[in-house]
């Protein structure tokens, strides 16, 4: 029998308790190590609940070695986002284990996590799974050109609750809306909002989330999980990803 893991019972926990999260994205690909580790505790010190860790490729090589030295340095869930197979570190303390269900691509519905599977029962790694949406964010996004996947569109609801439902059903544990990173607009409050009134499942949302106001609303229509990730690499704000934090939890 599968149990919920470690990191996924902290996580259903703590936004029992809090309401909802707030996860910041590094990118091991845009920055050597030592510099995510600066990003890391930046936002962690400014209010993150948890870090993710991953992209859309894996070129460098360094998913590993940037999970290992940001383990070190702060103390909360360090959890791998992957594009690819590449994205696999046992140092890490759970991996989003993400079928994008938005798209018909098989590679990403199933082809990654077949290659996957035997390296997360050697390492022993916890995974996560999610139902990953690509919902349109007004640009063309590193996952959309990578994925070969249309988005769902911002003004059709009706298939996100649908492909939300379906993942449910399939036994998915977490449902993640994602307008990609570079998103000139993030996932619509009308979209979130509809989705949580559909499903049980908590919603995680990110991409194109500049804002505390805007992280703020999402969680008003229902987010349990709101991501940033170029709020913290472009502008390296700590008071900013503080007022996010504050906004994602109701302060």
């Amino acid at each position: 029998m599968l149990l919920t893991g470690r990191t996924l019972a902290w996580l259903e926990e703590r936004i029992g308790i809090l309401g909802a999260l707030y996860l910041v994205l590094l990118d091991p690909d845009r920055f050597e190590p030592p510099e995510n580790v600066r990003l890391a505790e930046l936002a962690v010190g400014a209010g993150a609940d948890a870090l993710l860790l991953g992209g859309s490729l894996s070129l460098k090589g360094r998913c590993d070695e940037t999970v290992r030295a940001v383990k070190g340095a702060v103390d909360v869930p360090v959890i791998i986002f992957p594009g690819d197979v590449g994205f696999v570190s046992e140092a890490a303390d759970a991996i989003l284990f993400l079928s994008l269900v938005s798209g018909r691509n098989p590679q990403f519905l199933i082809g990654e996590h077949v290659r996957a599977a035997p390296v997360l029962k050697e390492t022993g790694l916890e995974p996560i799974p999610t139902a990953y949406m690509l919902v349109d964010g007004g640009a063309t996004t590193s996952v959309e050109f990578m994925s070969s996947t249309r988005p769902i569109p911002r003004d059709k609801p009706d298939i996100a609750m649908a492909h939300a439902l379906a993942a449910q059903y399939l036994g998915l544990r977490l449902a993640f809306f994602d307008a990609g990173s570079g998103a000139a607009e993030h996932v619509p409050e009308e979209m979130v909002r509809a989705v949580s009134g559909y499903i049980d499942l908590p919603i995680m949302v990110g991409g194109g989330i500049r804002e505390p106001a805007a992280a703020g609303r999402l969680v008003e229509a229902g987010a349990s999980v709101v991501i940033t990730g170029d709020v913290v690499e472009k502008t390296g704000d700590p008071g900013l990803v503080k007022a996010i934090a504050a906004a994602v939890h109701g302060r």
